[in-house]
């Protein structure tokens, strides 16, 4: 948030095949939902997930290629000061066309899903947040001869590393030993065949893991029992009437995580959820058209008060506000930007 407005700082990663140059950056004004002075933060090839390290004073970003060094994809490290980024270094990601970078909870690990390339990279960092060489690359290529592995997303929750593969239909699970990341006690959830694991997101308390699946349309309930994840539900995320392809994308719980949402490619909807806090459970309480085309990532503002949805294929970054209390999404208004994919609060 800017101290001397009521702006909060949103940075945006794109594809930059249809116009677009890399990583922009807006104002957004928590009093009317407005974005506003667009600028060009970064020029950077396809940076289609970024993130920002615990203390925000460094950027991570994906450039979703697969020409960089022996047919990988690449990581920028930028440092961030009064949100202006600088360049500090840029290094493999030891895979072809990397999709989401994910940083531990005291920002001394980064790891990179490799979706083309199947396989994840974790990386030491620096003191000032660039990354040290000679990083841990760990295939899943090798686990599944019948099936095409996709790794999707690379989150850290405490001490372990969660993967999401889309196309070996598990989230893989490493724990950090000496050194080096290593299968977990629990080495995996298990999805449907076919599903597609894409991204999950975790109850305050970790009791509680919701995956949603890129290839059935669907999101799992995990629930912890004892020290492993137990699946205890499945919903659909389409309309029943709805008849055409669509692939779901981003989920997010609300800040209080009374509501859980989810993105729609086709369907071009938000669907949201009330959150049972007690058992975990889903109810659905409607589906939000989102005035464009392809909604990739989604994001909920600092608030709680706004949900700002990246629409790829229309061009334009839409903005809704958010009724706490209902969970409910209404159009306030948007703008038009070049295949916009992953949308960070500063």
């Amino acid at each position: 948030m800017d101290k001397n407005t009521n702006d909060a700082i949103l940075f945006v990663g794109t594809y930059t095949k249809n116009g677009s140059e890399g990583i922009y950056r807006f104002n957004f004004n928590v009093d009317t939902g407005r974005l506003s002075d667009q600028t060009l933060a970064a020029q950077i090839e396809n940076p289609s997930f970024i993130t920002f390290s615990p203390d925000k004073k460094t950027l991570y970003a994906v450039g979703e290629v697969d020409n960089y060094k022996d047919g990988s994809g690449v990581i920028t490290t930028f440092d961030v000061k009064d949100t202006v980024l600088t360049k500090l270094d840029m290094m493999s990601t030891f895979g072809a066309n990397p999709c989401y970078v994910g940083v531990s909870g005291n920002g001394r690990h980064v790891a990179v899903a490799n979706y083309t390339g199947g396989n994840f990279t974790i990386y030491n960092t620096q003191e000032n947040g660039a990354l040290l060489p000679s990083p841990q690359v760990i295939d899943h290529k090798v686990l599944d001869t019948s099936k095409t592995a996709h790794a999707h997303m690379a989150k850290f929750f405490d001490d372990e590393l969660f993967v999401a593969d889309l196309g070996l239909d598990r989230i893989k699970k490493y724990s950090k030993q000496e050194n080096v990341f290593v299968p977990s006690e629990q080495k995996e959830l298990v999805l449907a065949s076919g599903a597609g694991p894409r991204h999950f997101v975790a109850s305050a308390n970790g009791i509680f893991l919701y995956v949603i699946n890129e290839l059935n349309s669907t999101i799992t309930l995990f629930k912890k029992i004892g020290g492993s994840y137990e699946t205890i539900a499945v919903y659909n995320t389409l309309s029943d009437n709805f008849k055409g392809e669509s692939f779901c994308a981003d989920i997010h719980l609300s800040p209080d995580g009374k509501y859980l949402y989810g993105s729609n490619r086709g369907e071009n909807t938000i669907v949201i959820f009330k959150v049972n806090e007690t058992s975990g459970k889903l109810a659905l309480v409607a589906r939000e058209p989102v005035k464009g085309d392809w909604p990739r990532n989604f994001t909920i503002d600092p608030s709680g008060s706004y949900v700002l949805v990246a629409n790829q294929r229309s061009n334009n970054i839409v903005v809704f506000k958010r009724d706490i209390e209902k969970g409910t999404l209404s159009f306030i208004n948007e703008v038009d930007l070049p295949s916009p994919v992953c949308l960070k609060f500063y």
